[in-house]
Order: structure tokens, then sequence, then C-alpha cells
């Protein structure tokens, strides 16, 4: 198949979104574990914000006849990339655009302090090609959802975010990760909500986007504190579940989670290239890092 890749526009965003819809429900489909996007519709509404949104990069995949065929994503906020989502619709797939739409970002990206990646642990397809791009495995992962019915501990105020908060939110990331992730966190699409947990007039948590996994990163100065503010997130919105990535490194989280009836959607893993340190202290990544 002749593939030609060039940059998304505005007439491409309805269908590079569902494609993605098909080609994520189709992978889990076959492997029997749920879809990662409720509706067309939603990954509609995420590829129309993501094209939007100059801080992203959006290419797709023609075909020879000019149809498209795939699309992908290289998330250029801050001194660390972030590629996704990759889809190629399930009638073109094995077929090259995969490896090409991978090119064109790793080319962009080139001379980034690192580029990161979540990846599905059970593609296997997917796993290898990330790892002859250079990709080293960093992190086992989980999905997980549910609903957290606890308190949240005295002397821990859980909010939403405010605008005063990101200096000590960009400090909590620099000491976990040693880089920053405001850029990203400023860029969290309206429709969800970021929060923070304050402990002794400081921020010691904050979680980007709690209710939705694949955008929510989370950083704690310990697990005490992460599980407030996730506690908090959830009292905050009228009992709506949590879905999140988390560390299964992270064993008294986990099984934090797993006691207050949270479960196990599916397995993912993190994946790098370029700088990347080992966290220091409580965190969950996003699909990007």
């Amino acid at each position: 198949m002749n593939i030609t890749i060039r940059p998304m526009t505005q007439t491409d965003v309805d269908r590079c979104g569902r494609i993605c819809f098909e080609a994520f429900t189709a992978l889990a489909d076959r492997h029997n574990f749920l879809p990662d996007f409720p509706s067309p519709e939603f990954s509609v509404q995420l590829a129309t914000s993501f094209f939007a949104n100059p801080k992203i990069y959006a290419i797709v995949a023609d075909n020879e006849n000019g149809d498209i065929v795939g699309s992908n994503y290289l998330w250029e906020y801050d001194s660390i990339r972030a590629i996704g989502p990759i889809s190629i619709a399930p009638n073109a797939q094995a077929r090259g655009a995969g490896k090409q739409l991978m090119d064109a970002v790793m080319e962009r990206g080139a001379g980034s302090d690192g580029i990161r990646l979540v990846q599905d642990a059970f593609n296997t397809a997917s796993m290898s090609l990330y790892a002859k791009f250079g990709f080293d495995v960093k992190e086992p992962l989980v999905r997980i959802e549910g609903v957290v019915n606890g308190d949240v501990p005295a002397g821990i105020e859980v909010r939403p975010i405010r605008e005063t908060d990101l200096a000590q939110c960009a400090d909590l990331c620099r000491k976990t990760h040693g880089i920053e992730r405001m850029n990203e966190l400023r860029n969290t699409p309206p429709f969800l909500t970021s929060f923070v947990a304050v402990r002794d007039g400081r921020v010691t948590a904050y979680a980007s986007a709690p209710h939705f996994w694949a955008l929510n990163h989370a950083v704690a100065e310990s697990d005490a504190d992460m599980q407030a503010v996730l506690t908090g997130a959830g009292h905050l919105s009228g009992g709506k579940p949590l879905s999140f990535l988390l560390p299964t490194r992270q064993t008294n989280l986990f099984r934090w989670c797993l006691n207050e009836g949270m479960r196990v959607i599916k397995p993912s893993t993190l994946m790098s290239t370029g700088r990347y340190e080992e966290p220091h202290g409580c965190f969950l990544p996003s699909v990007g890092y």
C-alpha cells in the first residue's frame, strides 16, 4: 500500500476520530477487553480538541486513493514529548502505515529531551514496533476504574485546581520526575477537572484528570496524599467513577485501590526514549507520560 503522510486538516478530524474508535475497539474485542472509548462521538470530540491545540502536532496517513487510513499525534507541551494515540483503520493494518506515522513523529521529536508513550501490554505488535524505534520499557501499568467511597483524612482539603496552585504543582512534579508538566496541566480539556490536595497550607498532591485515564497524570508527596486527592475527586464529582493508569510497582497504592472496590480493566506499558529519571515518590502517568 502506498502511503502519504501529511498534516491533519479540519475536514480530516471526524474521520480520524472514528478510525481511532474503530481501531481501538477492534483490538479490545479481539483480546476480550473493554473498549478504550465509549462511542465514536467521544473519539471525535478528542480528535477535535487535539487538532485545535497548537501544542499537538497532528498528522494523517492517506492511501493511494487519497483515503485516510490512520493518524498520529505528538504532544509538544513540555521538554519531554509524548506520542499518541496512533490508530490505523482495521482494514489497513499491518501494511506499513503505522511505521510511517511513527517515522514522522520521531523525526519531528528529534532533539527533544525525550519521547514517551503508553501501549497496551497485550498488543505485542505495537510493543515490538516501539522497541524497534528505540523505546525502552520503563513501567508496568494497569488501567483501573471504580468509585472510591472512603473519607478524605482530617487536615487535608481536596478541591479543584486554581491558577495559584500551579507553581507548587510544578515543584512537586520536579521533585518526583525531575521535569515539569505544567503546560500539559494547563491544557487539560475544559470538559475535565483537575484537583489538588492541600495539607498544612501547601499542595501535596494533584491529579489532572482522574476521571479519564488517558489524559490523567498525578503526583503526590506520599501514598496517603495520593489516596486523599483521588478520594476527594470522587466525592466532588457526585460519585462518578475514577479512571486512571496505575504503576503496579506501587504496591501499597495498588492494594488500596483494590480494597476500595476499584477493578483492573487492562494492562499497559510505559515506554520511553531519551531522558528518564526513576520517579521519587507517588505518581500516576497519563497516556503520554
